[in-house]
């Protein structure tokens, strides 16, 4: 092997090493702030030097911490299933039914996905208030729905264009309804494409915080980044740093254990329909 290819290779994996530095860093430091306590959170250590509890004792004994928690469990979760029901038929329809303007309505759809939410928020706390589901978790649900849908109608109307057609013929001649071919036929064959977008849609609601600050007015409803963001500490001068670092880890460890239990998933997912043939 010559010398420019073993250059290659060290500049390649220094490269590696340097990105994975920068992106795991962050958490690490997070992980090693929620077991500091007292004078020690203003210590510059990257080893750890001390290991207690007391933060996490804090976050999930004193407030509405956990119920916070479950608030944000309940919430990802429903919207969740709503997105990939909705998604599911609308990929069918969009994908195997022909009829004019199809192709207008899949633009349309991507477009929507475009607009920031804080375009929104005036119109859509209207549309709330109406419904007469504001300070609820049905709000949240109800916005978060509406904001999954785009990506998760586009991925999976992509994902469901590629099956092959004569698996839907057969089904039809064996005399099965169209929701039978979407729940018998198709839907075990698009389990990539589904993991994937349930769980980037999952992610994105645990983690939304204008919505959930807006349409949510009482700890007992509001969901973990609020809550985070809402922590106080003895005084209105003090920072409680342990703490946010401590309920930080605690809503971000779930997430990075569901990815790597997903992540061949997710790859899958993520690269249906970029082959054709």
């Amino acid at each position: 092997m010559d010398l420019w290819a073993i250059t290659k290779r060290v500049a390649f994996y220094a490269l590696v090493i340097f990105i994975v530095v920068v992106a795991v860093f962050p958490f690490y430091y997070a992980i090693l702030t929620s077991f500091k306590s007292g004078t020690d959170l203003f210590r510059v250590t990257y080893l750890p030097t001390s290991f207690s509890l007391d933060n996490y004792s804090a976050v999930l004994n004193v407030g509405d911490f956990p119920r916070n928690v479950l608030n944000s469990v309940f919430v990802a979760a429903v919207t969740v299933l709503l997105a990939l029901f909705l998604a599911i038929t609308a990929s069918f329809a969009l994908s195997r039914v022909r009829f004019r303007g199809r192709g207008i309505i899949l633009m349309t759809i991507l477009a929507v996905s475009m607009f920031p939410q804080i375009a929104v928020l005036a119109g859509l706390f209207e549309v709330i208030r109406f419904l007469g589901i504001y300070n609820t978790p049905w709000a949240l649900i109800f916005s978060y729905t509406i904001f999954t849908l785009p990506f998760t109608v586009w991925v999976l109307t992509t994902f469901m264009r590629d099956l092959p057609i004569e698996i839907e013929e057969a089904a039809i001649v064996d005399g099965a309804t169209p929701w039978v071919i979407i729940t018998k036929v198709f839907m075990p064959l698009m389990w990539p494409a589904l993991v994937t977008t349930g769980l980037l849609a999952f992610i994105g609601a645990w983690n939304e915080f204008l919505f959930a600050l807006t349409f949510t007015s009482s700890n007992a409803t509001r969901t973990v980044p609020v809550a985070i963001a809402l922590l106080s500490g003895g005084t209105q001068h003090e920072i409680p740093w342990g703490a946010i670092m401590a309920a930080s880890v605690i809503v971000t460890v779930p997430l990075v254990i569901l990815v790597l239990i997903f992540q061949r998933k997710i790859i899958s997912g993520l690269t249906a329909g970029g082959v054709k043939g």
